[in-house]
This record gives C-alpha cells, sequence and structure tokens, in this order.
C-alpha cells in the first residue's frame, strides 16, 4: 500500500520540512555532489511529462512494489523518486544486477593486457582441477564463462563448499563450450575469481580507480565467499543513481566527462548478442515480446526496441535504450520482472520524442507532486489493543526448537510502539517497531535473502523501518522493512492466556505463495 510522502512524515512525527532533505524527492533542493547527474526538466529533453505520470499511474496500480527511480535523457535527470522509507542516500542490494559490473571488471582486466576472454578457464586453476579433465571443460574460455554458455547441464550448487572455483570445475560440463545458455551465477563468480588472481585486487578495490571513483560511487559494498572472492553474480550494493551512472556509462560507449574510461570496442562487445536463450515449453506472449528471449551478451541482456540492460531478482535494473538516448534504473520488489518491463514499453518509451516539447507546467506539476508524495505505508490493523497490556514485558519461555530460540518478550513503550526481544544460543535480539509506524533502527535477525549460505561473508547488521500492528485484539504482526534490500520479514506473535505462538514469514514467500519453513514456536510465561 501506499501513503503520501507528507501523511508519512506526519506518521514519523517530523515536521514536513525538517525531512523533506532526508527523503530526497524528485525534485528536492538537496545539496548535489559535483559529481552527481545534472537535473533537467522532462520537457526540456524531449520526455512529455504526461508519459512519465502515465507510467507511475500504472505503477501505483500494479502489483509492483516500486522503492527507486530514476529517469536520465541526453545525460540529464528527468524524473527521479524514492518510495519511503527507502531514501536517494541509501544502498540497496542489486541480485544479478551485480554481473554487469563483474563483466566490466573483465573488460578493464582485458584493456590492461591481463587476460583475454579466450583464455581458458583451466589455466588459471591448476590446483583445483579434477582428476580428469574433459574435452570440454579443457576448451572453456572465460567468453563462455561470460556468455553464460558453460554447457554445464545445471547450475553448479557450490555455496556451502570452502572452494566455490574447484566445485565448479568438478561439475560435468555436458555441452559443448558456447554452444547452449544455462543462467549460471557460478559462472560469474568464477571471472570474479579469475580477474582477483591477474589483479591480485577483489573485483570492488579493482573497479574502485576505474570505475567508482571516476563516477563518484562512493561506500559500495560487495559480499565474499570464504576465500574473500567477491561473489561476483550477486552481492553488491550501491545507490539508484550510480546504477544511472553504470548505464549512462555504457550509453556513452565508456566516455565519461571526455575520457575513455571503458573502450568503446568492450561496451559493443559486452552488450551484442552473443547467445540464445531457449524457449520456454509452454510460452505465455510470443518470443518476440519476451524481454528474456532476446539475447544474452557478456552479463547484459538484450530487450526489446534494441535496448539492453543489467537485471537482478525482484527487480533491480539498469535499462539503457540507444535509440531514444536514454538510461532507466529501478529498484523494486516484484514477482513479475517482465511486467516492469512492459510498463517501461508502454508508457515510457513512447513518451520520449525526438526533439524538446514545449514547457507542459500542469502536467510537470502534476509529476512533481506526485514523485515527491511516494511512500510505503506501514501495516494497519485497526483491531483494538485489548491484550497488549496483559502480555506487555511478560517473558515468554519457548519448547525446544531447531532454531534455538529460548526466550520472546513483546513490551509497549511510551511513543507508540513496542519492543520485541528474541533470545537465542547466539545473544540477544531486539527489534523496536512503531505501532501502524515506521521506527528506524538495525537489527542482527537473519534476513531474507535470494542466496543463504554459511561460506558467505557479509554485514550482519542491517537497517530496518520497523512497523507492528494488532492485526486482532490476540495476534500481533511486526513488519520489518530491510530498506537496503528489496525485502520484508513478519514477526506473528499470537497470545492465548499464558501461552504464545510464534510464526515467521517474508515477503518473498507472501509474493509467491509460498510457505516459510521456519518451524512456529511455542511458548509460555510464568514456567
Amino acid at each position: 500500500m501506499q501513503t503520501t510522502r507528507r501523511q508519512f512524515i506526519q506518521q514519523l512525527g517530523f515536521a514536513s520540512t525538517g525531512i523533506a532533505l532526508l527523503v530526497g524527492g524528485p525534485f528536492d533542493s538537496f545539496a548535489k555532489s559535483k559529481l552527481s547527474l545534472p537535473r533537467s526538466t522532462p520537457e526540456t529533453q524531449g520526455v512529455d511529462s504526461a508519459g512519465i505520470t502515465n507510467f507511475m499511474n500504472a505503477v501505483a496500480q500494479s502489483k509492483h512494489e516500486f522503492h527507486s527511480l530514476m529517469i536520465l535523457r541526453h545525460g540529464q535527470v528527468v524524473a527521479e523518486g524514492w518510495w519511503a522509507p527507502y531514501r536517494h542516500d541509501l544502498k540497496h542490494t542489486l541480485y544479478s544486477m551485480s554481473k554487469s559490473f563483474t563483466s566490466t571488471a573483465v573488460g578493464f582486466a582485458v584493456a590492461e593486457g591481463k587476460l583475454k576472454i579466450s583464455d581458458l578457464v583451466v589455466s588459471f586453476f591448476p590446483n583445483d582441477l579434477p582428476a580428469t579433465i574433459s574435452e570440454n571443460l579443457a576448451k572453456l574460455t572465460i567468453k563462455d564463462l561470460l556468455s553464460m554458455s558453460v554447457g554445464q547441464e545445471t547450475e553448479p550448487m557450490v555455496r556451502n563448499e570452502d572452494n566455490w572455483a574447484k566445485a565448479f570445475l568438478a561439475t560435468p560440463i555436458k555441452y559443448k563450450p558456447g554452444s547452449v545458455f544455462l543462467y549460471n551465477s557460478i559462472a560469474t563468480y568464477m571471472c570474479s575469481a579469475i580477474v582477483q588472481k591477474v589483479t591480485g585486487q577483489r573485483i570492488i578495490d579493482y573497479l574502485k580507480p576505474r570505475l567508482f571513483d571516476p563516477l563518484g560511487i562512493e561506500g559500495a559494498d560487495w559480499e565474499e565467499d570464504s576465500q574473500g572472492i567477491n561473489t561476483g553474480g550477486w552481492g553488491l550494493r550501491v545507490r539508484t543513481e550510480d546504477l544511472a551512472k553504470f548505464g549512462q556509462l555504457y550509453l556513452q560507449k565508456g566516455v565519461w566527462n571526455g575520457k575513455q574510461l571503458i573502450p568503446k570496442a568492450w561496451v559493443e562487445e559486452a552488450t551484442t548478442f552473443k547467445v540464445q536463450q531457449p524457449a520456454p515449453a509452454n510460452p505465455t506472449r510470443p518470443n518476440d515480446q519476451n524481454d528474456w528471449l532476446q539475447g544474452y551478451c557478456y552479463q547484459f541482456w538484450r530487450c526489446r526496441h534494441n535496448a539492453y540492460r543489467g537485471d537482478g531478482a525482484y527487480g533491480q535494473y539498469t535499462i539503457v535504450m540507444p535509440d531514444q538516448d536514454a538510461v532507466i534504473a529501478i529498484t523494486s520488489e516484484t514477482a513479475n520482472m517482465q511486467g516492469i518491463l512492459d510498463l517501461v514499453w508502454e508508457h515510457l518509451l513512447p513518451a520520449m520524442k525526438s526533439q524538446a516539447l514545449p514547457v507542459n507546467t500542469a502536467a510537470n506539476k502534476a509529476l512533481k507532486q506526485q514523485m515527491a508524495a511516494l511512500a510505503l505505508l506501514p501495516p494497519k490493523g485497526g483491531e483494538l489493543r485489548t491484550n497488549a497490556a496483559k502480555i506487555s514485558g511478560k517473558l515468554f519461555q519457548m519448547e525446544p526448537n531447531s532454531l534455538n530460540v529460548e526466550t520472546i518478550s513483546l513490551a509497549y513503550r511510551e511513543g507508540d510502539s513496542y519492543q520485541f526481544v528474541l533470545k537465542d544460543q547466539e545473544g540477544v535480539h531486539r527489534v523496536i517497531c512503531g505501532l501502524e509506524k515506521w521506527a528506524f533502527g538495525e537489527t542482527d535477525l537473519a534476513r531474507p535473502n535470494l542466496v543463504n549460505s554459511s561460506k558467505l561473508k557479509f554485514e550482519r547488521i542491517a537497517k530496518i523501518a520497523a512497523a507492528g500492528t494488532w492485526k486482532d485484539p490476540k495476534t500481533f504482526e511486526i513488519t520489518l522493512r530491510y530498506y537496503e534490500s528489496p525485502h520484508r520479514n513478519y514477526i506473528i506473535c499470537h497470545f492465548e492466556g499464558d501461552a504464545v505462538k510464534i510464526n515467521f514469514d517474508n515477503s518473498i514467500n507472501r509474493m509467491t505463495g509460498a510457505k516459510d519453513k521456519r518451524p512456529v514456536l511455542q511458548g509460555k510465561t510464568g514456567v
């Protein structure tokens, strides 16, 4: 659900003038870094404001939950917005959008003569090879890794292994390398490992002086495996404007501020058709209308309308549109990534004209108001809190369970908020949630993630906006919105006399209709 930014601000108890700079509407006057992208108005850059408004209306009426949007035309930002509590200054998990950055690291290494895409993969891992090297493994090249055409029948399951490269190389390669497409995030990891071998640096460090610093991308972080190698295929977090800059760099064929950062030849090589994805057995639309069947490049996807993109699970996009001289950056959570692209082609593509447009004051004003009012609503139950005083602050002893949770409590606090406390074998975990309003804080509770592995290194403390509501007089549900990721967790506490049941859920399950696999916890007070 969505609410206006003014309502959101009121819910937080802030004065509107004090929060405007924090939440960052599209035409706010917050100070821009000298490395920020230039801003303009839609009509000045040949974009119809009404078309963007129609796109925003379509998003609001859809099941897609947007977190941020930036639209660039002719190198100028013509519209931008963040759905509070997401903000312009916050990073966002990219998932597989990270792959396009890994491809870029390979491009830099090629340009510097540190490797060639024709190099054999086995040559970089002499100590990790299987006892018998198959003919197909012997022929596998970096190009095959980049184009997702390794030839393996299934993606290697390596994420709980100590040596991912060794596990990858031990996975049989059934088909001739370069002949069959299979989406393979561990192939991207192998690109990251190879770049680290030839440069002596993690790719996040290798990219810093070559890409991040020139573009003004600050504070990026990237998950690592147990050997200190960036995961490559996922795990990068940057800001929305960083995605927009990355797309603009590629649109400009590798040129930034008059300097050729990446060779033009590499940009063209990395973003043109390399291999065809297999069509689904039961297609839901014609193949020529499916943006996942337009061909794969080097960790980029071809799109309809002669565009290309990097994208990540649940709706993280950098869409580059050369014919329109435009870039669109989006972060979101959706179960239908094609649906977001459909809205882009339906509304934003026709809004881009061949020349500047007359000023449309009414449409421009409506767009500004709409973009400035973006926010995601805290949960509301509307039930009487008849059970709140009875359970507040009581300690519930949990029955033995596989999560090793020992006790929980829920205590009301002044200012209409609650503190939820969970104690397990690792320690005490606290969450402060507002009562039907967001409370900002941090948590070390496990958060929803597409890739779970005991071998990954990533930041355990996560920023959250948390809100709780009484769904009925006995059931209190806490929503933890991890606003540097696409996802939410839910903790559902059902109180019955001196007993409690705790259920867990997350937004991935609620989108897909899956059930949370964690057990229902049961406990009693006064034990």
